[in-house]
């Protein structure tokens, strides 16, 4: 055998080697994935517009037209949104359900959770879980990461109160922990404020983000810059890579956004409300930063995309049970009602290619819409059947997978229900359980004249309100006593879907549990 023989075999073993290395890499095999969490952004607060017609086509509406969120456009036109895509009312419980997979009902962390004391309110469930998630609970990331995953937390967690295990992601699975603590509201977002250090809420300083205090750095833009390291980082060792990237954005105090300021000058609305669209848009600028750096880093094709709010809007524009925050949609956060429960979904591919053996496996079709009710605690079975990581099975998951709806077809096979309960108050909407079943939508009012220490009367019109939301979307006509049999058969699959998930209820004077009851 001659040199030249030599030498080319040689080159030919040192390609089959690459190759063959490159076909076990765990980067080019599975997908990695990244869930883009918006603190309080509705299914409004966007210029996307996630409402249709009766045609099924989108339709805007006046909010669409105040908000600038380009890159969920970007988004939006290369995959699939969620139009009747369904979250806890409040942040804990839905953050908590992403984590396990489960209902709140089912994993009891029922409210917000407050980081210095239970909160449970004063007929509140007195055996819901504050404490929040725990180390040897089974989470997403935990189990991405027995999968070989790098497991990546970037912003608010707000899992569980301070001086718990919940208080720290690192506790729950994940690999890394940027900024990421007990409370669920910023200090600041002002980069010349420290995030809240050394200021009257240094209680709700932001950690871990030192080298950009005194500068005038946002912190949705401190977060996305930190974001992008961690993944680079992950890109270089060749680990397929989860990131929970959760915005602190857009929760209040709503500190206006230098950047996008002008936008909103001359808009004719409140100062608060301006603050917040600067928040909108800013974490949709966040969100674009993402998309074009997964590109520069060369896995777009291969990153899954899920962005979605935890709950329904803040917006600061008026009453929780009216319409204004969420317009045409009645209420906010917090809230029984639409506008405090729907939020948006958008997923795709970060590039979309049909030819990518990934994007074989689950083609996402550009530019569509899906209507059927799907909830939070879907993300769980959803990503963990997408990566192939193995679930313990002692673990209950309520969720489904969203695959069939994420190609933009139908599930005549999936349940078209979503359950909310919250066994507590004083807080906006007190002591409610609502049950969607298809169409129908019932809502509980435990207490119904309750009057609490916030001076808010839940609701006065009895315990009951039924809505038909095909043909009364925006919830304007109680049906509760015109249809005594669908109330009836809604109350009685609500009742059976808290005992189903063991719930916990608000108590008594006495301590006696108040369930529901039927008509």
């Amino acid at each position: 055998m001659n040199t030249l023989h030599r030498f080319l075999l040689s080159c030919l073993a040192v390609l089959v080697t690459i190759a063959s290395a490159a076909a076990q890499s765990p980067q080019l095999n599975r997908p990695n994935v990244m869930v883009f969490l918006v603190d309080d952004m509705g299914v409004m607060d966007t210029s996307v517009p996630f409402l249709t017609d009766a045609e099924g086509n989108p339709k805007r509406y006046p909010l669409n037209d105040y908000y600038r969120t380009p890159a969920m456009q970007r988004l939006a036109d290369q995959g699939i949104r969620f139009n009747q895509f369904c979250a806890m009312s409040v942040c804990s419980p839905t953050r908590n359900s992403i984590m396990t997979g489960q209902n709140a009902a089912r994993h009891r962390a029922t409210n917000w959770i407050n980081p210095e004391k239970d909160n449970a309110g004063p007929h509140g469930a007195p055996n819901w879980n504050w404490e929040g998630l725990k180390e040897t609970d089974v989470t997403l990331p935990g189990v991405l990461s027995d999968c070989g995953y790098r497991t990546i937390h970037v912003g608010k967690a707000h899992f569980g109160p301070k001086d718990h295990e919940g208080a720290e992601p690192l506790n729950l699975g994940f690999d890394v922990n940027i900024a990421g603590a007990a409370f669920g509201a910023p200090g600041s977002y002002y980069g010349e404020k420290n995030y809240g250090h050394g200021t009257k809420r240094a209680h709700h300083a932001v950690p871990h983000l030192e080298k950009y205090h005194g500068s005038d750095t946002f912190l949705s833009e401190a977060l996305t810059i930190e974001a992008k390291k961690q993944v680079t980082e992950t890109v270089q060792s060749g680990e397929p890579f989860y990131l929970y990237f959760a915005h602190y954005a857009v929760h209040a105090p709503f500190d206006s956004d230098p950047r996008f300021a002008d936008h909103y000058k001359d808009s004719g609305k409140p100062k608060n409300a301006q603050a917040f669209a600067t928040l909108i848009e800013g974490m949709d600028k966040s969100l674009g930063d993402m998309l074009d750096h997964l590109e520069e880093l060369g896995v777009a094709e291969n990153t899954l995309v899920l962005f979605l709010g935890d709950n329904g809007s803040d917006a600061p524009l008026g009453h929780q049970h009216q319409v204004a925050c969420a317009a045409p949609l009645r209420g906010k956060k917090g809230a029984h009602y639409e506008g405090g429960m729907r939020v948006p979904l958008i997923a795709a591919w970060a590039k979309p290619n049909s030819d990518n053996a990934l994007q074989s496996k689950l083609p996402i079709p550009a530019g569509a819409i899906q209507s059927q009710i799907a909830a939070v605690q879907d993300l769980f079975p959803t990503i963990t059947q997408l990566t192939g990581c193995e679930v313990p099975s002692s673990h209950v998951v309520d969720g489904a997978p969203l695959q069939t709806l994420l190609t933009g077809k139908s599930d005549s096979d999936r349940p078209q229900t979503f359950l909310m309960h919250y066994p507590h108050g004083p807080h906006r909407s007190n002591y409610f359980t609502t049950w969607r079943d298809g169409d129908w939508k019932v809502i509980y009012h435990t207490l119904p004249e309750e009057k609490t220490t916030g001076g808010f009367i839940q609701f006065d019109g009895g315990h009951y309100e039924l809505f038909n939301l095909k043909d009364d979307p925006f919830e304007s006509n109680n049906l509760a006593d015109s249809h005594p049999q669908v109330l009836r058969r809604m109350m009685t699959g609500l009742i059976a879907e808290l005992e189903k998930h063991n719930a916990v209820y608000p108590v008594d004077d006495a301590g006696n549990e108040l369930r529901p009851q039927l008509p």
